[in-house]
């Protein structure tokens, strides 16, 4: 039965049907593995031959990481090679995101042994935000050396923290240039959609004011790149290769250091500005404005309160008095007053006018005083500029007319940008009949004309301004735009560019004995004893030619009596002006002076200005006034809303 079964079985099994299924099987599988070999070469092939280039290319780029390497910023001296801005070594301690675990607990850790700031904190986040984890982050700049020891103590405590050699800018002279030589900070958001991206790899600051902005260019210099081996997860193994950036070029600035520390202390405790040009090619040899500011507190980022400090502090410390602030010009105009009405014609030198000490326009009872209340008597154009007799000044107005007077005057520069080679100049304003119809809808008045005469009015005007006219009385007419960068140098081969002065229009007068005329009266302003400067001029060992100038900062009604000074509260005295140049016959040097709320030109600005004059010319300083000194009234006794015009020497 068992036998009989299996034969039943034997005959029911069909042999050549398994073996046809079983022969294509093996065929398929054969054919697919054929395929498969078949595309697998191919793609060997293309990787291999046809795409070798690039797959060779992208495969290096995994491996090789290219780093920017920020150049050494250029160096910044004054014209007898005094430093302004330098790089000095400093320990920096960077963390590398990608090391760290729990950031904020190492944080915690290292302030215990090195001082970190919240400014830090959150500055070191915002950039560990825009950098590769791999890469290094600053957290805190110019380490103590105490520091650095504690850290390198317990440094196994902190992977992921290093601390590095390099770079940060210092400024030798701290507050006293930080308005011209300017300061760097981090380069914002804002900033780098401004600037070509391949040139700031690797640079995290840029010059943000003064020279400093105004020379980016020149000072940043070329990143250069090292090439680093990394492994899959992107972490450096080896430096290959290291390209040193291009560093920046030096600037040479026309700034006299010491000149600059002269004006500044001698301006004492007023706040102010003083700008010195050399007349003959228009170079800034000092341009003061006080208070400063420390710039090495925005160089690794001021925090929010600091700057809100600056901010808010009254005198303004971040205002550029010289470039930017305001004023009216009070009577350092006169000279060019009187230069205007001898080259309009509408008097001669000889021509004289009588001053009682105040005058009224035809048909109005308005007063407007002079300087002096009891009057000048009879004086000439010598004398009332020597003199500063408003009266003079208020008649030439009259015949001249207030668009003479703008034509003449901004021919001088008054009103109008200088273009100095620094950021954030102001314009000021000379006003006109269009200017005022133009901005304030209104037409012009007569009595308008008179305040305007004397610097007062709508006039207002910077002292760099101030300083360029004085210039260009000094060169008889010749003029040049105003600048600081004298040259640049390339660090490496050593090659000097120099900067060429740019001249302007020449001031042309008919007569050009007109120009000895007015100079002879500045002259004496400080050579004669009526004069008003005569007190720093009197022991001069060369000669001066100036003019005193006071501008109101409020005014008097109409009959009110002149207050005493020391009745009146320090915000609300007068502002003490001064132009000068010398030697008066061979000029190498222009000085103006504004010294807020110093009340008297002459006796508050007019030193200032022969200090500066005696550094510069003969390399001390002989007049030995003491810094003008302002004490607030303790008992303030408020002035009467502005009135009408008048000037105090």
């Amino acid at each position: 039965m068992i036998f009989g079964s299996r034969r039943r079985r034997d005959a029911l099994k069909n042999v050549h049907a398994e073996r046809d299924t079983f022969t294509g099987r093996a065929v398929a599988a054969v054919l697919f593995c054929m395929v498969c070999i078949v595309l697998l070469v191919m793609r060997l092939v293309d990787l291999q031959v046809v795409e070798h280039a690039y797959f060779s290319t992208r495969a290096d780029e995994n491996r090789m990481r290219v780093t920017p390497v920020a150049p050494v910023r250029g160096l910044i001296y004054d014209r007898n090679g005094t430093v302004l801005a330098q790089n000095q070594p400093a320990f920096v301690l960077e963390i590398t995101p990608e090391q760290v675990k729990d950031m904020d607990a190492l944080l915690a850790r290292l302030a215990r042994i090195v001082t970190i700031s919240e400014a830090d904190i959150e500055r070191f986040k915002d950039r560990a935000r825009k950098t590769p984890r791999y890469r290094g982050v600053p957290l805190r700049n110019n380490l103590s050396m105490e520091e650095v020891a504690r850290y390198e103590i317990r440094r196994h405590e902190f992977p992921g923290v290093e601390v590095t050699a390099g770079l940060s800018r210092n400024y030798p002279l701290s507050t006293s240039a930080a308005h011209v030589v300017g300061y760097v900070g981090g380069i914002t958001e804002e900033e780098l959609q401004k600037v070509e991206e391949r040139a700031y790899q690797g640079i995290n600051q840029i010059g943000k004011v003064g020279v400093e902005r105004s020379q980016e260019d020149e000072l940043r210099g070329a990143p250069g790149a090292k090439i680093i081996e990394a492994n899959a997860y992107g972490r450096p193994l080896r430096e290959l290769d290291y390209r040193r950036g291009y560093p920046g070029r030096n600037a040479y600035l026309s700034l006299d250091a010491k000149v600059q520390l002269v004006a500044e202390e001698a301006l004492g405790e007023l706040n102010g500005a003083v700008v010195a040009l050399d007349p003959r090619n228009g170079e800034v040899i000092a341009l003061v404005s006080k208070p400063g500011f420390d710039p090495h507190y925005f160089v690794e980022g001021i925090s929010s309160a600091d700057y809100k400090t600056l901010l808010n502090d009254p005198s303004r410390p971040l205002f550029n008095r010289a470039l930017q602030g305001t004023y009216p010009p009070g009577s350092t105009i006169k000279p060019a007053m009187a230069l205007s009405g001898l080259e309009f014609n509408a008097v001669d030198s000889q021509h004289r006018e009588f001053c009682r000490g105040q005058m009224s326009l035809p048909g109005s009872s308005r007063k407007y005083r002079c300087w002096k209340r009891s009057g000048h008597g009879w004086v000439d154009m010598h004398t009332a500029v020597m003199r500063s007799c408003d009266i003079y000044f208020y008649q030439l107005a009259m015949t001249l007319g207030i668009d003479r007077m703008h034509e003449a005057m901004t021919g001088f520069g008054l009103g109008h940008l200088t273009g100095i080679d620094l950021p954030l100049e102001k314009a000021g304003v000379y006003p006109s009949r269009e200017w005022k119809q133009r901005t304030r809808r209104e037409n012009w008045y007569p009595g308008e004309t008179l305040s305007v005469g004397i610097g007062q009015g709508y006039t207002n005007v910077t002292p760099l301004q101030l300083a360029q006219m004085t210039a260009r009385i000094a060169m008889r007419g010749l003029g040049f735009v105003p600048h600081v960068l004298h040259s640049t140098e390339d660090p490496i081969t050593k090659e000097v560019r120099t900067i060429e002065s740019e001249s302007l229009p020449k001031v042309v007068l008919k007569n050009e004995s007109d120009w000895e005329t007015v100079i002879s009266a500045m002259q004496d302003v400080v050579h004669t004893q009526s004069g008003t400067a005569y007190r720093i001029g009197r022991d001069a060992p060369y000669r001066i030619a100036a003019k005193t100038g006071t501008a109101q900062v409020v005014g008097l009604k109409q009959d009110e009596a002149a207050p005493k000074e020391h009745e009146i509260p320090l915000r609300f005295r007068d502002h003490a002006l001064f132009i000068a140049f010398a030697p008066a016959e061979a000029p190498t040097i222009a000085v103006a002076v504004i010294a807020e709320h110093g009340s008297h030109g002459g006796s508050t600005a007019g030193p200032v200005a022969r200090k500066v004059m005696d550094q510069y010319l003969l390399g001390k300083v002989l007049y030995d006034e003491p810094a003008p000194i302002t004490v607030p009234a303790p008992t303030p006794r408020p002035r009467a809303t502005p009135g009408p015009t008048e000037s105090t020497e």
